[in-house]
């Protein structure tokens, strides 16, 4: 069974998005069952089974990125898709072009314009977020666009701010960058040896207002606390990866 989320958010008709969960694939254990990732230990031909099953509802093969929790965007109507590229966030103005991320905690973003022109997917882990890797890729969007974009995002599953321990470098970095930051994260655990509890869909909505975008939706569901639905690397180790993606029709 194919559970996977369409997310709720007004865009435009022309604007396709979707997220896969842990379900509808052929893969075992631990990967079961719908590992789409070929970076993490699973049988290469039951990935590419479960590519094959995810392509039948797409227009064209999606720009699988080697993500390396980095701020790169792909440019996909321009730069070089033939194989997969170094990078964490992609768009698109051409239709049928499949922009992807994969995550199994980090926080997959969806953006898109509310004229339809434009998408793009984005990867968006502790590491990225603070480097900023958000801002970098909206700034490259508009700079593609020759219009005045209204940009509106959408924030898939990722782990949630009940889960998220990080230590003091990681509050730290984002306090660094803007103060406001510090409101995301919460003490955790003994005095002695200071962790936080951190909100990755919050740094995300601070990040993405600093990048000019206040719609956004979602951010409400945790990949950790539904081992059912979701594929969770920070509570399993090995896992699988599932996939955000986004095209214009």
């Amino acid at each position: 069974m194919r559970d996977w989320i369409m997310p709720q958010w007004p865009a435009p008709g022309n604007v396709r998005a979707l997220f896969t969960t842990r379900n509808g694939g052929v893969g075992r254990d631990p990967y079961a069952t719908f590992n789409l990732g070929d970076h993490v230990g699973d049988d290469p031909q039951i990935v590419s089974r479960n590519r094959l099953l995810l392509r039948e509802i797409l227009p064209s093969e999606p720009m699988w990125l080697k993500q390396v929790h980095g701020r790169r965007v792909l440019n996909a109507d321009h730069d070089d898709c033939s194989i997969p590229c170094h990078a964490d966030a992609s768009f698109s103005s051409r239709p049928g072009s499949v922009c992807a991320v994969m995550a199994a905690d980090c926080l997959p973003i969806l953006i898109c314009d509310r004229a339809g022109t434009l998408v793009g997917a984005i990867h968006a882990g502790w590491r990225g977020l603070a480097t900023g890797v958000i801002e970098q890729a909206i700034s490259e969007m508009r700079e593609s666009s020759h219009a005045d974009l209204c940009l509106m995002a959408w924030l898939g599953p990722a782990i949630g701010p009940d889960h998220f321990e990080v230590g003091d470098e990681v509050r730290e970095a984002f306090v660094a960058r803007d103060p406001l930051s510090a409101r995301a994260f919460r003490r955790h655990g003994a005095a002695q040896t200071p962790k936080w509890l951190a909100d990755l869909f919050l740094l995300a909505r601070l990040s993405l207002n600093r990048a000019g975008i206040t719609e956004i939706h979602g951010g409400n569901e945790c990949t950790f606390s539904n081992p059912e639905k979701f594929f969770s690397y920070r509570r399993d180790g090995q896992t699988g990866r599932m996939a955000g993606l986004i095209w214009l029709t």
